[in-house]
């Protein structure tokens, strides 16, 4: 018999992190999953998760950034306060001894305002549940004041992280449960100019509905990212299938369970993408890049990489996708060069993807119409501190469609919002 879940009132809750804007693609990832979302809020996504919940988020969420499981929530305007609530979280639940242990605390609109003294009392209650436990803090800072280089992995890839947040007095403690931010999915090595989160590259796809039916074609490919996500969302590749997580440290984690989860997740895969997936870029070392870490990821043989100029461009019998993450002229003097590029993808489309449809992550509305096509907005959120757009758009399809009665589109149409 199937195991029956417990009310939703009776789970813990837990935050599915994202980056801002991300959130409704957080939320429909969750569902497909059967997993209901309770609430929004700016950067997250609030469900309540069994632990076999907890275990497939992880592995399947392709846009998230981590998931939390809250540990406790209340009240404090005194340190007394922190310290006797602390005593009353299950801390042996996510930590065993020996576990290095870090807390990444945040406080505003409090009288408690110094983080790293609230961070010493959790600790000290964490202490007191778990001896032998390692404060990951305390040891970098005596590292750094002997001149001696720390180890700090601040994703909590190599000790448990936990996130406090005190605001308006009100403390929220969480336990992170995946360790290494998700989107390092073991795969990219090799990178080439200003890399794109793979949870990004995901978001584009899933914002632009593509769902490996139809063709795609990335012609500024950089180190792959976006071909390679695309291939692993044809092939139903769970995201986390090539790493580990924080929960899998927990005492009484499942190992049963976990490896049910995991060989269910193997199973789904298909043998290989329907679809042409098409990588190409002018730079040689980026081409290298993106075969290399294409072969890690297992999709190589799903992915074509050229070495080739935006001109050259010729996609497969379509119509299909287009998905670019063209430079964002924050950091070039001069944009110009810039404008012919965005007019050369404007160009291109018209030419050899008539039909098809762009995808385009975007940060600057100039330069978005030079492309002159009708962009809509599907989501904003940043790209390493750089507010971004992902803007779609359609090319007019051929000539011979639009004798036959077929509407076509305006030669230079306005950019729209």
């Amino acid at each position: 018999m199937p195991t029956r879940r417990a009310p939703e009132t009776d789970l813990p809750e837990a935050l599915v992190i994202t980056a801002p804007g991300l959130e409704p693609l957080a939320r429909r990832e969750l569902a497909a999953l059967g997993i209901a979302v309770v609430a929004e809020e700016p950067g997250a996504v609030l469900a309540r998760l069994t632990p076999r919940d907890v275990m497939r988020a992880n592995l399947h969420l392709r846009t998230a950034s981590r998931v939390v499981l809250r540990l406790a929530r209340f009240k404090a305007l005194t340190f007394a306060d922190v310290e006797k609530h602390a005593r009353r979280v299950p801390w042996d639940t996510v930590v065993t001894k020996g576990r290095r242990v870090r807390f990444r605390v945040t406080c505003r609109k409090s009288r408690l305002y110094h983080s790293g003294a609230v961070a010493q009392r959790l600790m000290d209650a964490l202490l007191r549940r778990v001896p032998g436990a390692v404060d990951a803090g305390a040891a970098a800072a005596g590292a750094a004041a002997a001149g001696v280089a720390a180890t700090d992995d601040d994703d909590g890839g190599a000790e448990q992280l936990f996130v406090v947040r005190l605001f308006r007095n009100q403390l929220v403690l969480s336990a992170d449960t995946s360790g290494a931010l998700l989107h390092r999915r073991g795969y990219r090595l090799a990178t080439a100019k200003a890399p794109l989160r793979e949870t990004l590259a995901a978001a584009m796809l899933l914002g632009a509905d593509w769902d490996g039916r139809t063709p795609l074609v990335d012609p500024l490919c950089g180190s792959g990212t976006i071909a390679i996500e695309a291939a692993m969302l044809a092939r139903r590749i769970a995201p986390g299938m090539a790493r580990s997580f924080a929960f899998e440290q927990w005492p009484g984690h499942d190992a049963v369970a976990w490896r049910g989860i995991r060989k269910e997740a193997a199973a789904a895969v298909r043998a290989r993408a329907d679809v042409a997936i098409l990588a190409s870029d002018r730079d040689a070392g980026a081409v290298v890049a993106a075969r290399a870490n294409a072969e890690r990821a297992g999709v190589a043989d799903d992915i074509t990489v050229a070495q080739q100029a935006l001109s050259a461009l010729q996609p497969p019998p379509g119509p299909g996708l287009l998905v670019v993450n063209p430079p964002y002229g924050i950091r070039v003097g001069d944009k110009q060069p810039l404008r012919n590029l965005f007019a050369q993808l404007g160009n291109v489309m018209r030419a050899e993807a008539a039909g098809w449809r762009l995808a385009m992550l975007s940060a600057d509305r100039d330069l978005e119409r030079q492309v002159r096509l009708p962009f809509t907005l599907q989501w904003k959120s940043t790209n390493g501190g750089i507010p971004v757009r992902l803007v779609l758009a359609e090319a007019p399809p051929p000539a011979s469609a639009a004798r036959r009665g077929r509407p076509s589109r305006a030669p230079n149409p306005p950019v729209r919002d």
